[in-house]
C-alpha cells in the first residue's frame, strides 16, 4: 500500500508524544538559522505561491526586497489592519520601482529585457492603483491588487533565471525531467484546481509527473484516499499495478526520493533526510502550505514512488510549519495556486476527470535512450 509511513506519522502526531515533539521543535528552531538570505526570519511560510517565488534559482536582492514589501501587506491587514504599515510597504515598493529599475533589469537576459521592462511598467501602474485603495482603506481591493502585483513580480523573477541550476545525476537520465516549471490544470468532479510544479527543485519527480499528465494517465482516475486536514491521494491505475508501467520497457517506472535542501546546490536523492543524518535541515519546498503536491511511495522504500501522488491538506495543529515529521521524507514537487477550496470538497471516489499541461510543456526533457 502506498504512503504507509503517513499512518505512522499521523499516529505519532495525534497521540502527542511529548518528548519527540519537544526534540523536533528544538531541531526546527536550530534549523531556522540556516535559511538563505531570501527567506524572511520569523514564522514559517505557509503560502505556496510565496514558496514558489522563493524557490527560484536567482540572486537579485532588489527583486526580493520588492517581493517582501508586497508580501508584508497581507500580514499587516490580517488582523489589526495596520494601514500605516501598509502605506510604508507601498512606499518602499514605489521607491524600488522608481529608483532601482536598473538593478532589477541587471539580472534579466538580453532576450527578455523588453518583456521585463513591460512587467516593471505594469508594476508601476499597479502600485498607483493600490495607493488609491489604501487611501480608501478598502481591504478587499488592496489585497486583490497586492496579489496581482505579486503575480507580476513572480513573472519578473522567472525571467531572471539564466539557466537550469545543476546537473541531474546521470543515474536518472532514463527518466523524464522537467528543466523549469509547468502549470497543470485539473478538472475534478468537484471543480477545477490549478497547480505549479517546480522542476528547479525536483526535476525528476516533476518530470515524471508532467510526462504522465501529458500521456493522459490521470484522466478518469479516482481519489483513493481522502482524510480531512491531512491528505488527498490519487494516481492508482486500474488493475493490480500500483504505478505506471512504461509501455516501452514494460517495467514499473520507479521514481527516487528527491529533496532539495536550502543552501544545497543539488537535491538529495534516494534517501530520507533523517536517514542521511540531516534531520535538522529544511527543504526548499516544505510541508507548510495547504495544497502541496508530493509523491506517494511505499513506507519502507524511498525509491518506490511512481504515479501516485497526494495533495497535502495542511493542518498546523498536526504538522506545525517548519517543525513537522514529513519534510525530507516525501518529495514535494509543486503547490496548488488556484482552486484550493475544491480540495476540501473532494472525497474518496471522486475523480480527476482530466489533467492537462497549460504552460511549461517545453521544459519537459524526455528520457535519454539507454
Amino acid at each position: 500500500m502506498q504512503l504507509k509511513g503517513f499512518d505512522r506519522f499521523k499516529y505519532w502526531l495525534r497521540t502527542g508524544l511529548t518528548l519527540l515533539l519537544v526534540a523536533i521543535l528544538s531541531l526546527g528552531l536550530d534549523a531556522a538559522a540556516k535559511r538563505p538570505s531570501s527567506m524572511p526570519a520569523g514564522n514559517a511560510i505557509t503560502d505556496g505561491q510565496t514558496l514558489l517565488r522563493d524557490a527560484l534559482p536567482i540572486n537579485n536582492p532588489t527583486i526580493r526586497e520588492l517581493q517582501r514589501s508586497l508580501e508584508d501587506i497581507s500580514t499587516q491587514l490580517r488582523a489589526s489592519r495596520r494601514w500605516g504599515a501598509v502605506a510604508s510597504d507601498v512606499s518602499k515598493a514605489t521607491r524600488i520601482l522608481n529608483d532601482k529599475q536598473s538593478a532589477l533589469l541587471a539580472s534579466i537576459p538580453e532576450a527578455k529585457q523588453a518583456e521585463a521592462e513591460s512587467l516593471i511598467a505594469q508594476l508601476k501602474d499597479g502600485i498607483t492603483n493600490i495607493q488609491g485603495f489604501l487611501e480608501a482603506k478598502d481591504r478587499e481591493q488592496t489585497l486583490l491588487q497586492r496579489a496581482a502585483l505579486l503575480d507580476l513580480v513572480g513573472q519578473l523573477e522567472e525571467d531572471m533565471v539564466q539557466q537550469f541550476p545543476f546537473e541531474v545525476p546521470s543515474a536518472y537520465s532514463n527518466l523524464p525531467q522537467l528543466k523549469g516549471r509547468a502549470t497543470i490544470e485539473f478538472t475534478t468532479s468537484k471543480g477545477k484546481v490549478t497547480a505549479v510544479v517546480d522542476g528547479y527543485s525536483a526535476p525528476v519527480t516533476a518530470g515524471n509527473f508532467v510526462d504522465l499528465v501529458q500521456r493522459g494517465f490521470y484522466n478518469g482516475l479516482p481519489f483513493t484516499r481522502a482524510e480531512e486536514s491531512y491528505v488527498l491521494q490519487v494516481g492508482d491505475p486500474p488493475g493490480s499495478e500500483v504505478g505506471f508501467i512504461d509501455p516501452k520497457t514494460k517495467q514499473y517506472r520507479a521514481i527516487p526520493l528527491e529533496v532539495l535542501v536550502q543552501g544545497d546546490e543539488v537535491p538529495t536523492y534516494g534517501i530520507t533526510l533523517e536517514d542521511a543524518g540531516r534531520y535538522k535541515d529544511l527543504p526548499v519546498l516544505p510541508f507548510s502550505a495547504y495544497g502541496a503536491l508530493a509523491m506517494a511511495r511505499p513506507g519502507d522504500d524511498p525509491n518506490g514512488g511512481s504515479s501516485q501522488f497526494f495533495f497535502f491538506l495542511f493542518e498546523p495543529e498536526l504538522t506545525p510549519a517548519g517543525l513537522n515529521l514529513l519534510d525530507g521524507r516525501y518529495s514535494i514537487f509543486g503547490f496548488v495556486v488556484e482552486g484550493k477550496e475544491v480540495l476540501g470538497k473532494l472525497k474518496a471516489g471522486d475523480k480527476i476527470e482530466s489533467a492537462k499541461v497549460i504552460r511549461g510543456l517545453d521544459h519537459l526533457v524526455p528520457p535519454q535512450a539507454a
